[in-house]
């Protein structure tokens, strides 16, 4: 995990893999209380990348704290999209930017992952090859928060606080969040037998 006080280092690293500039964030992290339209954002999201990518999609999900009714959530739909091959980007990105998508983010040593911002919604799509262990560990936190509601409440909380702090960039909310995000998979883990 990076240190999320350590602004150097994410000046240096997130200017290794964003492409264009990194975005400086022009406040502090919005939470907003659950939004119920924002399954039907994803829907017609994933609508619209099936339609350009065909069968190139091997597994597509609503990941993310959107993805969880009740759970509040930067405004922010989160996307998992496994292609065949992401570091293969002339076999699906062409076809993603064609329908609007706008690549972002290619980070060649972390599992290959590429990340999209949307045309018309304010999406986060990432990119992973198939068999990605990542898309697991994402959705299994994505269903044990829809179960379980000590550790959904436990989230917002750690959510709300790390939000209140000043970021220059999202990431290090995100990595911030990182200590209560294993504890909270942990758990999901252990049920699982």
């Amino acid at each position: 995990m990076r240190d999320p006080d350590d602004v150097t280092a994410y000046d240096e690293n997130l200017a290794k893999v964003t492409i264009g500039a990194p975005q400086v964030l022009a406040g502090q992290i919005e939470i907003r209380d659950y939004d119920p339209r924002w399954p039907d954002l994803y829907a017609r999201e994933a609508e619209r990348i099936r339609s350009a990518l065909g069968d190139r999609v091997v597994r597509l999900e609503h990941g993310g704290s959107t993805s969880v009714p009740g759970l509040p959530a930067k405004p922010i739909v989160d996307i998992v999209l496994e292609v065949p091959d992401s570091s293969d980007e002339p076999a699906y990105v062409p076809e993603l930017e064609a329908a609007g998508y706008v690549r972002r983010i290619r980070e060649p040593d972390w599992l290959e992952h590429r990340l999209f911002k949307g045309p018309d919604t304010n999406i986060n799509l990432h990119v992973f090859s198939a068999g990605c262990p990542e898309t697991d560990q994402m959705l299994l936190f994505r269903d044990w928060l829809r179960a379980n509601e000590a550790d959904r409440d436990l989230y917002v909380r750690a959510k709300r606080e790390l939000a209140a702090r000043e970021w220059k960039y999202t990431q290090q909310y995100a990595d911030a969040k990182t200590a209560v995000v294993k504890e909270i998979l942990a758990r999901a883990r252990a049920s699982q037998g």
